[in-house]
């Protein structure tokens, strides 16, 4: 369990060698409805959405490789928020495309893969997220994927490529079957275009083939062979970034680890499976602990605006407390792998488990997600605009 107090002023935590936004506070909250301008079938249970976005929102909605939405639906009486890692095609880098999969049958990825059509009209929020590359000009870059995780490692392979003539790119992607394989047409594209400097390994776990690199899950002595035969081997120049569940992820990054990975040089993102349900994390991680018997008088900076709730006994998280109150408070999966309630603790303190989202130095600098978090005293001051 992690406990926050909150420590010296310090900034928020950004991508290795690239600037803060200006103005961040204003673009990581609130929604716009934009339009739908294309919806393409990439596998018969996933689709591509590609938005259009207004002149005047072109500077809310630009977005770095690694980044991800949160797209709000309601029907029916109920709201549905999923979160979708930005992931443009290559020709395109600035459109703002997701890559939805259909998920559980009564869920928005059903609705989206089925229903979704142009002039569509959805409720998005800004974009957000600290995934990323490490950065390291001409380095070796890593990728690995388990399913949906290629559509943000996609994006950062393409981006490094281009903007850095002199890195090499490796892309592992582990799906069920060849058919599963999301973005294949875009990526072999992507190889032809970087012929020497880019290369896509698939390791199919639920087919045969005569490779023994190509078939069966990725486990350590797996993982050790795909790294030599790609000439990727930990160590100086070689940098990973890992997105897929969080079994996979964990697995991959203790293995790497042990293999002499600098675990700077190792930035990881975890996914929720489409259907968990909402409070579940991930792999049976524990939900978060009872809420205290106490009442903690919440302060929510958000927006510029002050946000003012009480938690109780009946609310599990902070989150659920601000959200009766507020219902324009970010969140998105509620399981702490998207960080779209990421805040930073100014006063009082928390607990919270399962902050996947988070690194070892926001959670040091004072971060936690509300969706996790419980106030262990009377009163608590959160600041979602840092």
């Amino acid at each position: 369990m992690h406990t926050t107090d909150p420590g010296p002023a310090a900034p928020r935590p950004g991508r290795p060698g690239q600037p803060g936004r200006s103005g961040a506070a204003g673009r990581r909250t609130g929604w716009h409805p934009l339009a739908i301008a294309d919806v393409r079938q990439l596998t018969p249970d996933a689709v591509a959405v590609t938005f259009e976005v207004p002149d005047a929102l072109r500077d809310v909605f630009a977005h770095r490789p690694g980044e991800h939405v949160v797209v709000r639906h309601r029907r029916a009486g109920t709201e549905l928020r999923r979160s979708y890692s930005v992931c443009p095609p290559p020709a395109d880098p600035a459109a703002l495309r997701l890559v939805i999969r259909r998920g559980a049958p009564d869920g928005f990825g059903a609705h989206a893969a089925t229903r979704l059509t142009p002039g569509d009209v959805l409720e998005v929020s800004p974009p957000t997220g600290a995934f990323a590359l490490p950065e390291r000009p001409g380095g070796h870059h890593v990728l690995i994927a388990g399913g949906s995780g290629v559509t943000p490692l996609a994006a950062m392979a393409a981006a490094a490529l281009r903007a850095d003539p002199a890195c090499r790119v490796l892309l592992v992607h582990s799906v069920p079957t060849a058919a599963d394989a999301l973005l294949a047409d875009e990526l072999s594209e992507l190889k032809d275009a970087f012929v020497d400097r880019f290369a896509v390994l698939y390791v199919l776990t639920r087919e045969e083939h005569g490779s023994g690199l190509s078939g069966g899950r990725i486990d350590d002595v797996k993982l050790a062979r795909l790294l030599t035969a790609a000439d990727a081997r930990p160590g100086p120049g070689t940098t990973f970034a890992l997105c897929g569940p969080a079994g996979l992820v964990t697995a991959l990054r203790r293995a790497l680890t042990a293999r002499g990975a600098d675990p700077d040089q190792v930035r990881s993102e975890v996914f929720t499976p489409a259907g968990t349900a909402p409070g579940t994390a991930p792999d049976g991680a524990p939900s978060p602990p009872a809420a205290a018997p106490h009442r903690t008088r919440v302060t929510a900076l958000l927006g510029g605006r002050r946000r003012l709730a009480t938690a109780g006994p009946e609310d599990a998280t902070v989150l659920d407390a601000l959200l009766r109150a507020h219902p324009e408070v970010p969140y998105a999966c509620r399981e702490g792998v998207c960080g779209s309630c990421r805040a930073r603790v100014l006063s009082g303190r928390v607990a919270a488990e399962t902050l996947e989202a988070l690194g070892a130095d926001e959670v040091a600098a004072g971060y936690t997600l509300a969706c996790r978090a419980r106030p262990l005293g009377p009163e608590l001051t959160l600041d979602f605009d840092a």
